[in-house]
């Protein structure tokens, strides 16, 4: 499963995700430089891991903090047993300041597994690590910097002036009026109907030939 916000834009395909090893958690780092972290002894310090020789974490601190990701895009094979771990682990787990990401943060912890930034560009990369990201590259797009998103952008909000960050605001507006990529109702349930005539076809065969006893059953609709 490959998990999307809502302020996320693909713009390549990223099928070849879903063939990564099972059994990991795959997201992309996170910056710790914004001042949304300002709560957290990383942005006191300095210290980011997107640049971990710039800023050495400081032994009085305790253990480095594990690697931590942007939960906005995540790769993870779902499962029942993992559903209800989630579930009954949230239940005593008290809230922290950035809700569902800490806490996937902390449950997948010890089978996270980060993947390059191309897969999910959070947009203060391009002023805080430049050197990290390529923007013509990306392949999904995060607006989550304040400010950023397409449909109310301005482009006052500070950072927001940078040729950069409207270069992908227009690419999102591209995806966003192309019709070719709208849904269409009409081909997506004709080509429904194709397949469950496609799969009674094939069952029926294999009844005839006395592989399987199939009796059609009376259409839903």
């Amino acid at each position: 499963m490959i998990y999307l916000d809502g302020d996320i834009q693909v713009f390549d395909n990223i099928d070849h995700l879903f063939d990564m090893e099972d059994g990991y958690f795959y997201a992309v780092m996170d910056c710790f430089c914004e001042k949304t972290w300002s709560h957290t002894p990383q942005y006191k310090i300095g210290y980011c891991q997107q640049c971990r020789n710039k800023v050495e974490w400081p032994a009085h601190l305790g253990p480095k903090p594990p690697l931590y990701f942007n939960a906005g895009m995540f790769v993870y094979e779902p499962h029942v047993s993992t559903y209800y771990q989630l579930l009954a682990t949230l239940k005593v787990t008290p809230p922290t300041p950035f809700a569902e990401q800490d806490y996937l943060n902390m449950f997948f912890r010890d089978i996270y597994r980060p993947i390059p930034p191309i897969y999910n560009l959070v947009m203060a990369m391009l002023w805080r690590h430049p050197e990290n990201v390529d923007a013509e590259k990306a392949k999904v797009v995060h607006y989550c910097a304040a400010g950023s998103k397409p449909w109310r952008f301005t482009g006052k909000e500070e950072n927001m002036d940078r040729e950069d960050i409207k270069k992908l605001v227009i690419k999102w507006w591209d995806i966003y009026n192309d019709a070719s990529l709208d849904y269409n109702v009409g081909e997506a349930e004709e080509a429904e109907e194709d397949e469950q005539r496609g799969i009674e076809q094939f069952l029926a065969a294999l009844s005839e030939a006395g592989v399987v006893h199939y009796i059609s059953a009376p259409s839903a609709a």
